[in-house]
């Protein structure tokens, strides 16, 4: 693991914290996008709801690892006052991300209670690989320290 240039060395437990919650959300994300992308070519029942328990049970509770570890790691290191490209972009890809969060869990929802539809996934699907480019181009920019 890096760790940032700003850190001191006390700052390990929630660095530690939103990296570990920005891994596991990719990699639920990840997951996400597939099982929707399959669900959506092979419409059954199992993609849909393996889609939206990962959905449900995985990408939010790592969305909230990362972001509470973020936070910490601001408050602990006193960089509220830094105005950084990198920080910036962290909460408002962060804090965007929630509200495609809950946008997905829904439609991934709705595909659990329309069987026939193959739309709800197909958003579903979109949705995940926009986060996903959001958070990869933010996971490089807090890595080079923009701004």
């Amino acid at each position: 693991m890096t760790v940032a240039s700003y850190c001191s060395t006390s700052c390990g437990t929630p660095l530690f914290l939103h990296v570990l919650g920005a891994m596991l959300l990719f990699g639920t994300l990840s997951t996400v996008l597939l099982l929707s992308l399959v669900g959506s070519r092979r419409p059954q029942p199992a993609f849909d709801r393996a889609t939206f328990v990962v959905v449900l049970a995985g990408t939010l509770p790592a969305w909230l690892i990362m972001r509470v570890g973020g936070q910490w790691l601001v408050s602990k290191e006193q960089l509220q006052h830094l105005d950084a490209t990198w920080i910036n972009l962290g909460f408002a890809v962060a804090d965007g991300g929630l509200i495609l969060l809950l946008v997905t869990t829904g439609l991934a929802y709705l595909a659990t209670r329309r069987p026939g539809g193959r739309w709800p996934l197909r958003a579903v699907a979109l949705l995940s690989a926009l986060y996903l480019v959001a958070i990869a181009v933010t996971w490089f920019g807090m890595s080079a320290k923009w701004g």
